[in-house]
């Protein structure tokens, strides 16, 4: 558990520089119209890490919800990151190893909290590539990768 743990505190500290390096008149930016915004794309990151910690990993409620009027600001959606990560961290941290094996039912059929925990990790990696794509789109390098 100590080894996701620490992928999680690391996968924050580096949403979070992704984050930071697009301005907020920028955070509107899609690279075409079918694609969520930067801003969009981290409220995505924060509703689904919420939703699958507080669904399959926790039986605390998610902090954060979809909102019937979205987010905006880039100070706000900072907000959001940090309260969500924090969420799914402290769950992690109370969450016990030898539930790892334990089954749940999945959209896409039965799955173990282990697979659960991994998707968290490939949901939020998928997600900040394609920022990290809108950041060089507007001329503006990416930060240096934090993983492991």
């Amino acid at each position: 558990m100590n080894a996701a743990i620490t992928k999680l505190q690391n996968s924050k500290e580096y949403t979070l520089k992704v984050a930071n390096g697009m301005p907020e008149e920028k955070y509107g930016f899609k690279p075409v119209p079918d694609e969520m915004s930067f801003g969009e794309q981290l409220l995505h990151i924060s509703s689904n890490l919420g939703w699958l910690t507080s669904s399959y990993i926790t039986s605390n409620k998610s902090p954060v919800e979809k909102a019937a009027t979205p987010v905006q600001r880039k100070e706000e959606i900072l907000q959001v990151i940090n309260k969500t990560y924090d969420f799914a961290i402290a769950a992690l941290k109370s969450f016990e190893a030898a539930h790892l094996a334990d089954t749940v039912s999945f959209f896409a059929g039965t799955k173990t909290k282990l697979q659960v925990i991994n998707l968290i990790s490939d949901h939020q990696t998928h997600h900040r590539a394609q920022m990290i794509v809108y950041l060089r789109l507007n001329g503006i390098k990416p930060p240096k990768y934090v993983g492991w």
